[in-house]
């Protein structure tokens, strides 16, 4: 029996779900899960029997429970993994939590017109200047990790660690959306997708039946 249980929303749709889950997936750790639909009838009191936010994702520990996606991997590189979630480098750790926080705080218009949805494929099109800031900050961020400090493999620092977790819900956004991007900010992208782990997650999130119009963006990307 294993010691952890991960609450998760619908792999589609839930990228924060997807955080903490590819980066214990992929550190090979085991753990249980549990999937609550979102937006589905009961589902509010199903999330809130194991969430004190009534959110996903969770993390149970025995008695302890962990309701971030941030929170999660720390407490997760921390405990199990002796704190090979961030680089060893002092000056890689800081720029690695810092832009770990930036996406856990920010671009909020392209999450909210660029849905994850990972059924979905289109064409891009010029969502306007503010997603379009986002976006260009994302790939700025992508590009100055990898030139500084990812000459030691294909991840932002090298070793896969904690900010690559927390930008694979984008990389799978910038796939679905068709985001036109450079070599280096491309190639990074297309290694995540890539990732055994998310690839094992996507063909989870096809097999779904729940269908979330407010995350389907078919207003604005018709298929």
């Amino acid at each position: 029996m294993n010691t952890l249980t991960l609450v998760i929303g619908n792999k589609n749709y839930s990228s924060w779900s997807l955080r903490p889950w590819l980066f214990m997936k992929h550190h090979g750790l085991a753990f249980d899960e549990i999937l609550i639909p979102l937006y589905a009838e009961g589902s509010p009191a199903a999330l809130r029997k194991y969430s004190p936010s009534g959110l996903v994702p969770l993390l149970i520990d025995g008695d302890l429970k962990v309701w971030d996606s941030l929170a999660i991997c720390e407490y997760v590189s921390e405990k199990f993994l002796d704190g090979k979630g961030w680089p060893e480098d002092r000056r890689a750790r800081a720029v690695a939590r810092s832009v770990s926080a930036e996406m856990h705080a920010g671009f909020q218009k392209l999450r909210m017109s660029l849905p994850m949805n990972l059924r979905a494929c289109f064409d891009w099109r010029d969502m306007g200047e503010d997603v379009g800031k986002d976006i260009a900050r994302v790939v700025e961020i992508w590009e100055h990790c990898r030139t500084e400090y990812g000459a030691d493999g294909p991840w932002l620092f090298g070793r896969f660690s904690i900010a690559d977790a927390m930008y694979a819900p984008v990389a799978w956004r910038f796939h679905i959306y068709g985001v036109p991007l450079g070599e280096v900010a491309a190639n990074y992208a297309k290694a995540l997708v890539q990732l055994d782990e998310m690839q094992v997650w996507h063909a989870a999130a096809i097999e779904e039946s729940a269908v979330l119009p407010q995350l389907e963006a078919r207003a604005l990307w018709p298929l």
